[in-house]
């Protein structure tokens, strides 16, 4: 009998890792749960690198090696984790194959120094696509007001995107839009729409952010009703006009991604956000203890998610009543997420820049 991340994807729901190491490459821990726990994908993130690159001598002699041929730090960071991200989607292409290519893929972000520059975030996402030369590979631009251009444009382009910083239902369907457009544009100039994309809605950070303003009976519980809520509007524009106009062109509907799924309240159960989050035709991406922790005594729930938001709903309006405006929290976790990012980004190059002075130093 399969165990139960098997059982989730066989149930129509993909797990992928959000971790990626060199280490967990080269020692086959990676190939590991592709082949024990089903994992059919991964993200990555500036912070996950960053700690990659600051433990261990893994990276010591492709850093050195970079250093000596005289390329900057954000250099450096783009063709270390492009090796190791080649790796991942090779790792992944019999998952990409076996699905289509619907399934299967790998992420890599942009520079969030780019967030309010639409050409250069569209010129880097074009030059990383092609410098990594694997048809499975997202580029990762934030869903932010300001990123919505270049997503458009990206997809236009044709270059897969991971729609990533979204947390809300608003937020997921300007993501939507802005994906839609570009493969509007993309049929209205004659060219395939057969262009990937996921949407990624953060679900843990909602409850990290209330959980000293609740009461106990609503601790862990707002996530779940904000991702309910924005999984009814999601099969409601799997369902629309719109979406069947472009699906009969050749187009496939952008997946909806759950992202920060790891629980960060010790109190809650270390599932909370598997076992509230399972429904087909969507993703689940866990970190390695997350993704351990349904191996070792998860279950697929008895029901799925249900799509019609009538529960997210009424679990909203407790919390309006507890004076969560839910709203104005969307917005400013998103801009949290976004200063993090370039926060990430800019700690991600103080790794390297040390490394590279350690590295210069030794030898």
């Amino acid at each position: 009998m399969s165990n139960p991340t098997k059982q989730l994807h066989e149930a129509g729901q993909s797990l992928w890792l959000d971790n990626i190491t060199r280490t967990m490459l080269d020692d086959g821990t990676l190939a590991g749960f592709v082949k024990d726990l089903g994992i059919t994908g991964l993200t990555s993130n500036p912070s996950i690198f960053d700690k990659a690159l600051g433990s261990g001598e893994a990276y010591d002699a492709q850093v050195r090696e970079l250093h000596e041929r005289g390329l900057a730090d954000e250099e450096v960071f783009f063709a270390v984790a492009i090796d190791d991200l080649r790796r991942a989607c090779d790792l992944f292409a019999d998952a990409h194959r076996a699905s289509a290519g619907y399934d299967g893929w790998v992420s890599l972000e942009v520079s969030p120094k780019l967030a309010y520059d639409t050409k250069a975030t569209i010129e880097q996402a074009r030059r990383l696509h092609e410098t990594t030369d694997r048809a499975n590979l997202f580029v990762k631009i934030p869903g932010t007001p300001a990123g919505l251009p270049a997503i458009e444009e990206t997809i236009y382009a044709g270059i897969p995107v991971n729609v990533t910083l979204l947390f809300d239902r608003d937020q997921y369907l300007a993501a939507a839009d802005a994906y839609l457009r570009g493969l509007e544009r993309r049929v209205a100039d004659g060219l395939a729409p057969d262009v990937c994309s996921v949407a990624s809605i953060f679900m843990s950070r909602w409850d990290v952010a209330v959980q000293d303003r609740v009461a106990e009976g609503l601790r862990g519980k707002l996530g779940l009703a904000v991702g309910g809520k924005a999984y009814k509007a999601y099969r409601e524009l799997l369902r629309s006009d719109r979406m069947q106009r472009l699906m009969n062109s050749g187009a496939r509907p952008q997946r909806m991604l759950w992202a920060s799924t790891g629980t960060k309240d010790p109190s809650l159960s270390d599932t909370l956000y598997v076992d509230g989050l399972f429904a087909p035709l969507t993703i689940n991406t866990l970190p390695d203890s997350t993704l351990k922790a349904v191996a070792d005594h998860g279950a697929v729930p008895e029901r799925s998610l249900p799509d019609d938001g009538i529960e997210a709903e009424a679990a909203l309006d407790g919390f309006e009543r507890d004076g969560i405006d839910v709203d104005a929290l969307a917005a400013q976790l998103q801009s949290e997420g976004a200063e993090a990012f370039v926060k990430s980004w800019d700690g991600l190059l103080e790794t390297i820049a040390s490394k590279r002075a350690a590295l210069a130093g030794a030898s």
